[in-house]
């Protein structure tokens, strides 16, 4: 056979279905993501709350929807013995005292509530459709009153805030049973020297406040179940061994831990 009848290789028809590397390379796009350190890829937080990322402490220092800042003078009541409840509250500064009274008029203090605690929970754990205590502000203070139905809702949302919520019931819990403890078991003295310390703030993580607001001898008496003259001796005796000072108002100094440390 001729060289003339021998099929040429450049008369050849390519290939189908091959394509030029230039011709892939821009036939998609690539949707890879860019990756981190190591190729993984970090979850991206998903905000909450609307468009912004839920933080607990700005949910409890705003109003907002089903949210009201109060503001009470000395003597004003944050709610009442048998009022509807249909709310929480945030204290943000200042100190109430929570009361209760009987049947025939007479009066107790249950507690006593500062900043960064809540008050009239009760509401959100028992369906009981009134108040069983009062709220009284013992200096001016200031607080967020929230309705139950946003309360519930942020709850059941947001997990950092209803982490703080059962933090602070737990916190409340245990504080109850030591008061239980104390009134079954210590002399109205060593009372009397919890409450002056638990009032400075004795025992919390930040710095305590030395100076107790200012409270009655009669308040402490009822606080304590003693006399106002029980009081009297034992703040004068306190006063002598520089446990405390005051004049006007109560100063309190670490070394009235001393008094849990007698027989």
């Amino acid at each position: 056979m001729s060289a003339r009848a021998m099929p040429s290789s450049s008369t050849r028809r390519p290939a189908k279905g091959v394509s030029s590397v230039d011709s892939m390379r821009s036939a998609k796009p690539a949707t890879r993501k860019i990756t981190g350190p190591f190729g993984l890829t970090s979850p991206k937080r998903q905000p909450s709350n609307g468009d912004a990322v839920f933080d607990a402490k700005a949910f409890l220092a705003r109003a907002g929807l089903g949210k009201k800042i109060f503001n009470l003078k000395k003597n004003e009541t944050a709610y009442a013995q048998g009022d509807a409840a249909d709310s929480i509250f945030y204290v943000q500064k200042g100190r109430l005292r929570v009361t209760v009274t009987s049947a025939n008029g007479k009066e107790a203090t249950i507690t006593l509530v500062g900043p960064g605690e809540f008050l009239g929970e009760n509401c959100m754990v028992s369906a009981h459709p009134v108040r069983l205590a009062t709220a009284t502000a013992m200096i001016e203070s200031a607080l967020l009153r929230i309705s139950k139905a946003e309360m519930t809702r942020a709850l059941h949302e947001e997990p950092e805030l209803s982490e703080m919520f059962v933090h602070f019931l737990l916190k409340r819990n245990a504080r109850i049973q030591a008061d239980l403890v104390d009134q079954l078991f210590n002399s109205s003295e060593k009372r009397l020297a919890r409450i002056l310390l638990l009032l400075a703030q004795f025992g919390k993580e930040s710095k305590p406040d030395t100076v107790v607001p200012k409270i009655s001898q009669e308040l402490l008496a009822e606080m304590i179940g003693t006399t106002r003259s029980r009081v009297s001796f034992f703040m004068n005796r306190f006063r002598k061994l520089g446990f405390i000072e005051y004049d006007g108002e109560i100063r309190v100094h670490n070394t009235l831990l001393n008094i849990f440390l007698q027989e």
